[in-house]
């Protein structure tokens, strides 16, 4: 039997606990007496161990063994929470860690032994316990007796003689003894905290299958696949080989309690399951026939009947309270393609429909376009929520990475995290880890000062690390800031001046903005040092190609001596989205729905002019206009209109008003890259299929502002 079909939700369920453990023991640290906290993590362990066993990785299993141990002294109060005891725990979930990682890339987990954590995890008990492990095991001898009391209990264990066999299982077990070869009974039984039961049956399956054949199956193979067992499985198996060796094999299969088994033949063996069959009937006859002089007492079992039956449904019904189903992205990805395809279809429909060509007075018709268009947003609605996650599956690991850049720079610094139940799209959480990772060691590095530093200025001591997310429009912004130093521009300044890349006359004339953006260039650093953490440049130039070629961009708000704060800005969806569908010349173009705020006529003459360029006035804001028709290299109008349709768009608290030539309408379109035709024009985020088979480009309105 192959095990492979579980290795997916083995990582699934590993990266979980893994996550676990890390949360927790960073809880344990700050709250050492915290008997709940202790609890689930010796419960995480614990888990993570059998699953380990389960699925054959001995090494994974030793190390979380140990670990389990550290855990459970501790939940005995023999052992004290200590710094260094953390210390070693975080090392050990980082092998484990990569443990996983070599499974994910080879089905294996590799050779590593880790023995410098397991001597490290045995030298903390052995010196925490004061070497009292061999007094501990003194005891040992208690044990004797349930052995012996095991013994005699193995003829109950002996279940494969009291299995029901069809003919076919007859003929078979018949035919494998007269081709000469043994035929063993065999019940084996797994340990009562085992997890996937199903897989450690299996890999018992898979071992004696290389010395024989098995026949038969108590439970079925499939009810034993889908666990409708309890902990113990019978099968007949025939071999050539003797029966100490099936044995063997069979308890060398980690988490079995158990085994027991004989040869048996075919003759003996079905002449008592037949005498079996005969007691049962004359009981159950014997049981029937009092039955009927007295009603009343039949009550009784059959409420016990309807009792067992009810406790059954009720166990039975176990699949009920599981909500959440594991798909493949791959399945999902497919799924959302069709729906664009079906989008793009009732597109082209309605298109048709209101063509002046086409005769489509029909109500009938126009009604079922109407409800094709509810249908399809509805779908497409539905598979949204099915592709959104949560991004705390990002930021849950930035706990533990501050906790150690706190211990790295001899910091006292702490993360605060906010909003992390925000969702967004899977393709866009899969992007954004690296550049938050970037910018909270960059708080951590040159944000924040030292603890002197800090009480010199009059700050607490422990400097704050700000991690926010919430949902904007069709965006989801995530804001990393911090307490700190603040960015000193004038420093910035002149570093860029020493590198040459501005003269000292232009740096003059340079804004906050333009100054800061030096930060974000290509092997720009203000380290003093190179270290581990930073100092190569490389930050926040991630930061920003990466944030953009998800459509989003960031802004920095900052204050010497006050705090920076860095604000990413990240489109809600890669796939579909609502926009304004409009027309420059001949050309159409889309804008997302989402950074639209109204929709203004501005008559010429109330064009302003601020530095040469020009602004419009409108309810108490100034508002720059940008020609689209410039900026794309559009022919020129041949003449000047007395009116200009304008499209106010927002970024953050920025305003800027885009100007059209016409306006078409709201439109559901399918976000299609443009790989790599167009490799540097910022100013277009991708393109659309319309519903007459044109091609839309989408405008990135972020790199307008």
């Amino acid at each position: 039997m192959d095990v492979s079909q579980y290795l997916e939700i083995f990582i699934d369920e590993t990266s979980e606990h893994i996550q676990s453990l890390s949360d927790n023991i960073m809880t344990l640290e700050k709250e050492p007496d915290n008997k709940d906290v202790i609890n689930e993590i010796f419960r995480a362990a614990h888990s993570l161990k059998g699953m380990a066993g389960t699925m054959g990785f001995k090494r994974m299993q030793h190390l979380t063994h140990d670990m389990e141990d550290v855990f459970q002294e501790v939940r005995s109060d023999r052992v004290k929470v200590t710094s260094d005891m953390i210390d070693l725990l975080f090392r050990c979930l980082d092998a484990i860690e990569a443990y996983l990682d070599c499974i994910k890339e080879s089905s294996d987990e590799g050779t590593e032994d880790n023995e410098s954590l397991i001597q490290g995890l045995n030298t903390f008990l052995a010196k925490a316990e004061g070497k009292e492990a061999a007094a501990e095991a003194a005891p040992a001898p208690a044990e004797s007796p349930k052995a012996e009391e095991a013994k005699a209990e193995d003829g109950d264990k002996k279940k494969y003689l009291h299995v029901d066999f069809t003919e076919n299982e007859k003929n078979e077990i018949k035919s494998a003894e007269e081709a000469g070869n043994k035929v063993y009974g065999l019940t084996v039984f797994i340990q009562k905290e085992c997890l996937l039961k199903a897989a450690r049956a299996f890999l018992v399956f898979k071992a004696v299958e290389e010395l024989g054949q098995i026949v038969v199956y108590r439970p079925s193979s499939q009810d034993i696949e889908d666990e409708k067992f309890e902990n113990d499985f019978t099968f007949y198996l025939t071999t050539d080989a003797d029966l100490e060796t099936v044995l063997t094999t069979i308890r060398n299969v980690s988490e079995i309690d158990e085994a027991v088994g004989e040869e048996v033949k075919a003759e003996a063996l079905f002449a008592a399951s037949a005498k079996a069959e005969e007691e049962a009937a004359k009981q159950d006859a014997a049981k029937a026939a009092p039955a009927a002089p007295a009603p009343q007492k039949t009550e009784a079992p059959a409420k016990k009947e309807t009792t067992k039956a009810a406790a059954k449904n009720k166990s039975g019904g176990k699949p009920v309270t599981s909500r959440t189903v594991r798909v493949d992205i791959e399945k999902l990805d497919a799924l959302m393609n069709q729906v664009s395809e079906l989008i793009i279809a009732k597109n082209s429909l309605v298109s048709i429909s209101s063509s002046d060509g086409g005769n489509f007075q029909n109500q009938s018709f126009h009604e079922q376009i109407e409800y094709l268009e509810r249908i399809t947003t509805s779908l497409h609605e539905s598979v949204m929520k099915v592709r959104m996650v949560p991004i705390e599956s990002v930021v849950n690991k930035f706990p533990r990475m501050i906790r150690d850049l706190s211990r790295k720079l001899n910091k006292k610094m702490e993360l605060v995290m906010s909003g992390e139940d925000t969702e967004l799209d899977r393709t866009v959480v899969d992007q954004i880890g690296d550049p938050l990772q970037h910018l909270l060691r960059n708080s951590a590095d040159h944000g924040l000062e030292s603890a002197e530093l800090r009480k010199e200025r009059g700050k607490p001591e422990t400097g704050t690390i700000r991690l926010n997310a919430f949902q904007e429009g069709n965006n989801v912004i995530i804001e990393v800031g911090d307490d700190g130093n603040g960015i000193d521009t004038e420093r910035v300044k002149s570093k860029a001046i020493e590198r040459g890349l501005v003269t000292e006359e232009q740096a003059e004339k340079l804004t906050q903005k333009e100054i800061i953006d030096f930060l974000f260039m290509p092997s720009f650093s203000m380290a003093k040092t190179i270290t581990d953490i930073s100092g190569r440049g490389v930050g926040l130039d991630v930061v920003k190609s990466n944030i953009e070629a998800l459509g989003g961009d960031v802004e920095v708000k900052t204050k010497l001596g006050e705090g920076t704060t860095f604000t990413v800005r990240l489109p809600l969806t890669l796939a579909i989205i609502q926009a304004l569908m409009v027309e420059i010349r001949d050309e159409k173009y889309a804008i997302a729905l989402g950074s639209i705020q109204n929709i203004e006529d501005i008559p010429v003459k109330d064009i302003k002019y601020v530095e040469a360029k020009e602004v419009i006035h409108l309810r108490g804001l100034v508002i720059p206009i940008i020609r689209l028709d410039k900026l794309l290299d559009s022919a020129p109008r041949e003449e000047e209109p007395e009116s200009l349709t304008v499209v106010i768009v927002k970024k953050g608290e920025k305003y800027a008003g885009l100007v059209v030539d016409n306006l078409i309408g709201q439109q559901e379109i399918v976000i299609k890259s443009l790989g790599k035709y167009i490799n540097n024009n910022k100013l277009i985020s991708g393109a659309t299929i319309l519903g007459d088979g044109e091609v839309a480009l989408i405008l990135d309105v972020n790199t307008l502002m």
